[in-house]
């Protein structure tokens, strides 16, 4: 894709430039060619890269308006599904909006559990409160809207959907996602004490397994295993 033709760009601020575009597949496509460049040496300095829904803020900027009339002239290639760092999040699907969702999946409610984890997601930007990933790759059809009265508390660990959107609370906050499974221990998602507080970062991909390790085909590696692969690593 070319970025000319399905981004705008602009000066905001002294210092920064904000980038916006048409949906969340470009974002990360734009977003992860930002971070390919930085590392090449090809962008001009940029201390901070903050993705957003439809947008990607470049802050540090010397000379946003060059930078913006640059950006219009990048060919974008579309994010491969195999570059990120990947995140395996344990999760039991025991939440109180389950049978909901399988009513709205068209399923049986012990079914929502292998079919949600039978997509990899990828952190499209983070969020709402620290730690808070949100994660796209749920396909249209399995896509839900919120619920039409918010919790007062959605307790730390729940793994939640709303909208195109998959995410795990790191703590408890109110909230209007629907609700269906927990991760036993959501510590690791934030954790202050480490060197990069938040266990999921833009560009980085996420699959769910089931508490005790295994994949839905038996070969899971683990409560959490992470690793770098490639430039679609979070900034």
């Amino acid at each position: 894709m070319s970025g000319g033709r399905s981004l705008t760009a602009r000066p905001a601020g002294r210092h920064a430039l904000l980038v916006e575009l048409p949906d969340a597949e470009h974002t990360a496509a734009f977003h992860a060619e930002v971070l390919r460049r930085r590392a090449a040496g090809t962008l001009p300095p940029v201390t901070e890269v903050v993705p957003g829904a439809r947008t990607v803020l470049l802050d540090g900027v010397t000379d946003p308006e060059a930078l913006a009339l640059a950006v219009h002239g990048w060919e974008v290639p579309p994010v491969a599904d195999d570059t990120g760092e990947v995140v395996e999040i344990p999760v039991r699907y025991d939440g109180p909006d389950l049978a909901d969702v399988a009513a709205l999946w068209g399923v049986a409610p012990d079914e929502v559990g292998a079919l949600h984890r039978s997509h990899t997601y990828r952190v499209a930007f983070c969020g709402f409160a620290p730690g808070f990933g949100y994660l796209t790759g749920l396909p249209p059809r399995l896509h839900v809207p919120r619920r039409s009265t918010p919790r007062t508390r959605v307790p730390a660990g729940a793994v939640a959907l709303a909208g195109p959107y998959s995410a795990v609370y790191p703590r408890a906050t109110p909230g209007g996602w629907r609700l269906i499974g927990t991760m036993p221990d959501p510590r690791p998602l934030w954790d202050p004490a480490r060197e990069r507080a938040a266990l999921l970062a833009p560009g980085a991909r996420v699959r769910f397994v089931t508490a005790d390790g295994a994949t839905p085909d038996g070969t899971g590696t683990g409560p959490v295993a992470a690793g770098t692969t490639g430039p679609g690593a979070g900034a």
